[in-house]
C-alpha cells in the first residue's frame, strides 16, 4: 500500500505539474489573445480614423474640381471678351490706319491747294 500511495502521490505531483503547466500555458495565450484584441482595436479604429479622413480628401477633391469648373467657365467668358475686344480693336486699328491716309491725302491736297493759292496771288501782285 505505501508503494502504492507513492506512486500516486507521484502522479498526483506530475499530475500538478502538468496542470500548473498546463495554467501557465493558458494565462500565456490569454495574454496573448487580450494584446492580439487591443490591437485589432487600434486598428480599427486607425481604419475609421483612415476612412474619415478619405472621405473629408473626397469632398475636398469635389469642391476643389467644382471650383476648377467655375474658374475654367469664366476663363472662357474672359477668353471670349478678350477675343471680342480684340476684334473690335483690330477694326479700330483698321479705321484709324484709313483715317491716317485720309489725313495724309487732304494734308497733300491741302499743301497743293495752298501752293495753288500762293502762285495765285503772286501772279496777281505781279500784274
Amino acid at each position: 500500500l505505501q508503494k502504492e500511495l507513492l506512486k500516486y502521490k507521484q502522479e498526483a505531483r506530475n499530475l500538478q505539474g502538468i496542470k500548473d503547466a498546463l495554467q501557465q500555458r493558458l494565462a500565456q495565450q490569454d495574454a496573448s489573445v487580450l494584446q492580439l484584441k487591443q490591437e485589432l482595436l487600434r486598428a480599427n479604429m486607425d481604419k475609421e480614423e483612415l476612412h474619415n479622413q478619405n472621405i473629408d480628401l473626397q469632398r475636398k477633391v469635389e469642391e476643389r474640381n467644382r471650383l476648377l469648373a467655375e474658374y475654367k467657365k469664366e476663363l472662357g467668358q474672359k477668353d471670349r471678351h478678350l477675343q471680342q475686344h480684340q476684334t473690335k480693336l483690330d477694326e479700330m486699328l483698321r479705321q484709324l490706319s484709313e483715317a491716317s491716309y485720309q489725313q495724309v491725302d487732304l494734308e497733300r491736297e491741302l499743301e497743293h491747294k495752298e501752293a495753288l493759292l500762293a502762285h495765285c496771288m503772286k501772279r496777281e501782285a505781279e500784274e
